[in-house]
């Protein structure tokens, strides 16, 4: 796996670092507010059994999968599993691993919105701004890191269910997935 990567883009430090640094953003903003987590799987399963632990107060937690990737490409997004909480009048919090071209999300948001949510707060870890689509106007609330357009691999996060398990985020080196 390791002779896949390029570079080490964010360190087991840094990611630790900065999920302590949003886990505390949140706690100030919702502790009395018994708030729910969606997570958006699969690639956001780490950055949220993380973001979790850091959160010291009453929350729930549910999980959604969005389908809209084959391979590296961004096709029509289909619900495999939608939440099973009554989300009506809850403060929501969306916790998303990567917004990249931003169809996933902004399809997830426009969801959970159809079930009259009190909030709707949007927690990303990393932010890919220059492969937004073309009309994508929703912004995270919550940013980890911005990234330039480069394919990440790790900590949850990818490429043909390969590489999650890594502890780091990386940069999976081109000519492994462009062949």
């Amino acid at each position: 796996m390791e002779e896949n990567i390029q570079r080490v883009l964010i360190s087991e430090a840094e990611l630790r670092a900065k999920v302590q640094e949003l886990a505390g953003i949140l706690q100030q903003r919702f502790a009395d507010k018994n708030p729910v987590f969606v997570g958006v799987l699969k690639g956001v399963l780490i950055f949220f059994s993380d973001m979790i632990r850091q959160f010291d107060a009453q929350c729930q937690i549910d999980f959604m999968w969005i389908s809209s990737y084959n391979g590296t490409t961004a096709g029509e997004m289909t619900v495999k599993k939608d939440v099973s909480t009554d989300l009506e009048g809850r403060h929501v919090i969306i916790l998303e691993d990567i917004f990249d071209t931003g169809g996933s999300l902004d399809f997830t948001y426009r969801h959970l919105l159809t079930k009259h949510p009190a909030s709707l707060t949007v927690c990303t870890l990393l932010d890919k701004p220059s492969r937004r689509k073309p009309g994508i106007t929703l912004q995270p609330d919550y940013t980890g890191f911005v990234i330039d357009n480069v394919f990440v691999v790790g900590y949850g996060m990818d490429y043909n269910e390969q590489y999650r398990n890594l502890p780091y985020i990386g940069v999976l080196k081109p000519e492994v997935y462009q062949q």
